[in-house]
């Protein structure tokens, strides 16, 4: 056991203020952790993954849980179609698991260094019109509550839908069950300067191009965004890059084949992005932007992202370009993306196809913290911020904008009576 002292979240900009830090090395010993009495009532627990989060979303005053020295599961015969994983593995070791046994995620998000059990959590994604957020791959989850006891759901059992994304508030999730498919490949095709107007008067065209579809800008500019980005399935149906989505792409939007790879942040080196130029390749060396092996993004960062109804998503945009002169001086790369519904009750994306504005900020969290507010105020009412990156909105506010909160703020009641796992970032949304 020890304490938080010097330990920071992964970009930096947060020191965590545990007062001591436990790493489990079974899940009956995290059970004995949680279930002894002496602690019952007298602390609070944070469970603690790759440290993803740039907000306080896994801090706390008492103990951290760190879960990566819980046992490493990959188990791909626990049910057809399926493969139960423990809570602690990151995505890009499970990737390899996979695809090792011939076998794939639907999605990943653009990194694969954030933990599955965290991502899903907090309602992280991919990009994707058909595609759902990564929490919306989970068939079963088991939590240790706070009392020691281990809950398990499956789809379609109740409370379920409110369980994945679950903000941390409900215990610490030692295993996951989520849907797979056979291995394969995906080609990316990046293109440079599409201009704005058409990507908007296009908007739903332009995010069917591919599988995957990502527009990354500075805002540097607002007639042309920096690169449009595709990730097309090899067996999936869909434009892809042939010959009517490139003149589309050429024509309409403007845009020229990038003739060598491309970082999504300016400046930032190839080397670490997965490979472009259309050369096909495996699911997971694809559908991230990044390579497991280097340092993700810009790396010293800050991040913010709002997800809005699809229907909101050209006045969303529109709203930001109107602030470029303000957000473009802070701004590594904004990223824009697309997720399908879901009916998980915290998810970004419930209810309503979503459209993701992504802000990678650089390290200067006063200023940021400063402009949110105005950003806020300008995007439509229905945008929900991400979970694990700044904001600004009120707690009131953005539970407001989710029909199952009260749903939600019921079942956490439940699952942890003696509030062992709330902090101060769950009690300014009312938990």
């Amino acid at each position: 056991m020890r304490t938080s002292e010097g330990r920071r979240n992964w970009a930096g900009n947060l020191g965590y203020r545990a007062s001591r830090v436990v790493r489990p090395r079974s899940v009956a010993e995290l059970q004995n952790l949680l279930a002894d009495p002496g602690w019952v009532g007298g602390d609070r627990f944070r469970a603690l993954g790759s440290r993803h989060s740039f907000n306080d979303l896994a801090d706390t005053a008492g103990t951290h849980i760190e879960t990566d020295g819980l046992p490493v599961e990959v188990d791909a015969g626990s049910a057809p179609g399926a493969v139960r994983i423990s809570g602690g593995l990151r995505y890009g070791a499970l990737a390899e698991a996979l695809h090792a046994r011939g076998l794939a995620l639907a999605n990943l998000a653009s990194l694969p260094h954030i933990s599955v059990a965290g991502a899903i959590a907090t309602g992280t994604h991919g990009s994707g019109d058909r595609l759902g957020s990564l929490a919306s791959a989970v068939r079963a989850i088991a939590i240790v509550g706070g009392d020691g006891e281990v809950r398990s759901l499956r789809r379609g059992d109740a409370d379920f839908e409110g369980v994945v994304v679950n903000l941390g508030a409900l215990g610490v999730v030692v295993a996951l069950e989520l849907d797979v498919e056979p291995a394969y490949a995906v080609a990316q095709h990046v293109f440079d300067g599409p201009r704005w107007d058409a990507v908007l008067d296009g908007f739903d065209r332009v995010t069917s191009l591919a599988t995957s579809v990502s527009v990354f800008t500075t805002w540097q500019r607002t007639d042309r965004a920096d690169l449009l980005w595709l990730k097309q399935r090899a067996d999936a149906s869909g434009p892809g890059a042939d010959g009517e989505a490139s003149a589309f792409i050429a024509g309409t939007l403007g845009a020229t084949a990038a003739a060598a790879p491309r970082h999504p942040v300016p400046g930032g080196d190839a080397r670490a992005t997965t490979e472009q130029l259309g050369a096909p390749g495996p699911w997971h060396e694809r559908l991230p932007h990044f390579r497991l092996a280097f340092t993700p993004s810009a790396g010293e960062e800050l991040q913010s992202e709002y997800l809005v109804p699809r229907r909101d998503a050209v006045a969303a945009i529109e709203a930001v370009r109107s602030l470029a002169d303000r957000v473009a001086p802070l701004l590594h790369v904004c990223e824009i993306r697309t997720v399908a519904a879901d009916r998980l009750w915290l998810s970004s994306s419930y209810g309503v196809d979503a459209v993701g504005i992504h802000f990678t900020w650089r390290r200067e969290q006063a200023a940021v913290e400063a402009l949110l507010p105005r950003i806020e105020a300008a995007l439509p009412a229905t945008a929900r911020p991400h979970w694990g990156k700044l904001f600004a909105l009120p707690g009131e506010e953005v539970a407001s904008r989710y029909p199952r909160w009260r749903d939600f703020a019921v079942l956490r009641e439940r699952f942890d009576p003696e509030r062992r796992f709330v902090n101060s970032y769950l009690e300014r949304l009312g938990l």
